[in-house]
């Protein structure tokens, strides 16, 4: 089957199954779009979320049950090939690009080669970590990076939002209506980004603001249960009992394979138009790869459907 395709010209070819990735795949393959995707992974940053009550149709489900939930929609789909023409090749990740002509070239990571018409980006993003002890092994068990996902889960719980940008402020106005209490753990020495909400930070009972503060330790075992963070400025370490972290210290977008091809703005985020376009004819971008502001589930799926339909208005003949 891989010798078949690396031989055939294909319409399509979809980097990434995150929530864009796995739309998109859907509507081009019910409009004939001889599609293929490849992934690393099934589901994306969907699977960091430990569970999702805003996704329309499930007033509540894990992030990775519903990214299962997307992948046996297009498993479905891969099923009917008498029908619908469409191929998916997991555990394998694009490393590079060329257009040749009207062509794209992909090659990946297992030295996989294919050829395509068109090609959808879809790789999502990933969020800046802290890369510090304990932290990998808590990630979904206490360590999140949504609040607006997760934080309906930490009720009356006692939490750390890490971040001092806009972000991290944004999640402590949002989780300070829902937790007991809130340590806002920040490395500056002030917050940075609007200083109108960090007027309206200082201003709240429930939230105790630690400047100048790195964190250096997640503890627990089935879950998060205690940080250990230091005061850069005398460097006292302190350990506070924790229900859960959230992570607010930005996201990066995985455009690297995409950065000598299309235009990315100053974030790393693949610039697109309304037709989710990129600065390269027959290149598309969908999800949080993309430009588009709002990174939430329900928009990169609604994205990737939208970028399908115009990919086939690419693909017709002129």
């Amino acid at each position: 089957m891989l010798s078949e395709l690396s031989n055939r010209l294909l319409d399509l070819i979809i980097i990434g199954a995150g929530p864009a990735g796995m739309s998109a795949s859907i509507y081009a393959a019910r409009r004939k779009i001889d599609t293929l995707i490849i992934t690393e992974n099934i589901g994306g940053q969907t699977n960091w979320s430990a569970e999702v009550e805003n996704y329309l149709g499930f007033t509540m489900i894990s992030g990775y049950e519903l990214g299962q939930k997307f992948y046996e929609h297009v498993k479905k789909i891969d099923a009917e090939n008498d029908i619908y023409d469409l191929e998916l090749i997991q555990n394998d990740i694009v490393v590079d690009i060329k257009k040749d002509k009207q062509i794209f070239v992909v090659k990946t990571k297992l030295g996989k080669e294919f050829s395509a018409r068109s090609i959808l980006i879809a790789t999502g993003a990933k969020p800046r970590t802290l890369d510090v002890p304990g932290e990998k092994e808590l990630i979904g068990k206490g360590v999140t990076f949504c609040a607006t996902c997760d934080g309906p889960f930490y009720y009356d719980k006692t939490i750390a939002v890490v971040g001092g940008g806009n972000s991290a402020m944004e999640a402590i106005l949002y989780l300070s209506k829902i937790a007991k209490k809130i340590y806002s753990i920040n490395i500056n020495n002030d917050f940075k980004g609007e200083m109108a909400m960090a007027d309206e930070i200082n201003k709240l009972k429930n939230v105790e603001v630690k400047t100048l503060t790195e964190t250096l330790e997640f503890i627990g075992k089935q879950k998060l249960a205690k940080i250990r963070i230091k005061n850069i400025n005398n460097n006292k370490e302190e350990w506070i009992d924790i229900d859960g972290v959230f992570e607010e210290i930005g996201y990066l977008p995985n455009s690297e394979v995409f950065a000598g091809l299309v235009r990315l703005n100053k974030k790393g985020e693949v610039i697109i138009g309304e037709n989710n376009d990129t600065s390269m004819p027959g290149l598309f971008a969908a999800g949080d790869v993309s430009s588009v502001p709002s990174k939430q589930i329900v928009i990169a799926a609604g994205e990737g459907a939208k970028a399908a339909l115009w990919i086939y208005n690419y693909l017709l003949p002129k």
